[in-house]
């Protein structure tokens, strides 16, 4: 895991790069705390969230098992809200240390396994599901497909609501909002299933509120011809 030392004044794109913990077999989806100064990101394939320590550079294991947690973020309540391969879904971890689950499942089958996930200023929870987790045993546990498609989905918290947002991408994987919330950002890393697939980030127009994503565009591929 690395940091920009903010304390380098130079220009966008060369700050100095640190390396504050090591040890990890695949470290990704990191979520910063201010509340805590702490830093809590997966390390999937061994099946933990860990913990870095702003404060003394202390790491620790967060939660073990960690379903395979895979993509996390943190609403504007200060909740934990984590994808879980193994697990399947996505669950939030309450202030109070409890977990409740978001989202298990669409249209009576099980997720295939959910993957990244972003929170709106509204609440609404969006989250990718290309089921990566379940395609072996080393990122999660190797299962059947459920899901027909590939598809990004959006949660309303205050009904439970699991809706489809988009059902046309090969492998959806990272998610953004922009910083007004106006675009809505989704990578395709479709490659790993066959030379011929996408690898690119797509943008649409999103409303939050009503949950509406349109005019879909490619904005940026490395391997447009």
């Amino acid at each position: 895991i690395e940091s920009l030392d903010k304390r380098f004044k130079g220009s966008a794109g060369t700050g100095a790069v640190e390396r504050v913990a090591t040890g990890f077999r695949w470290a990704e989806g990191p979520v910063y705390f201010p509340a805590g100064r702490y830093l809590l990101f997966s390390d999937i394939p061994n099946n933990r969230i860990m913990r870095y320590c702003e404060d003394d550079g202390h790491v620790s294991v967060f939660r073990q098992p960690s379903m395979n947690s895979n993509g996390n973020t943190i609403d504007r309540e200060g909740r934990f809200i984590t994808c879980e391969h193994s697990g399947r879904r996505v669950t939030r971890t309450e202030l109070d240390g409890s977990i409740t689950i978001i989202a298990d499942g669409y249209n009576g089958k099980k997720l295939n396994a959910p993957n990244d996930v972003a929170v709106a200023s509204n609440g609404t929870i969006w989250f990718t599901d290309p089921g990566y987790g379940i395609k072996g045993d080393y990122e999660g546990l190797k299962e059947p497909y459920e899901q027909e498609k590939r598809n990004v989905f959006r949660v309303d918290p205050k009904s439970g609501e699991i809706t489809v947002v988009v059902d046309d991408f090969v492998m959806p994987n990272g998610i953004t909002f922009s910083p007004d919330e106006k675009k809505l950002y989704v990578i395709d890393t479709g490659l790993t299933e066959g030379k011929d697939k996408p690898a690119w980030i797509r943008v649409f127009d999103v409303d939050i509120d009503t949950g509406k994503v349109s005019n879909g565009k490619v904005f940026a591929n490395d391997f447009a011809p």
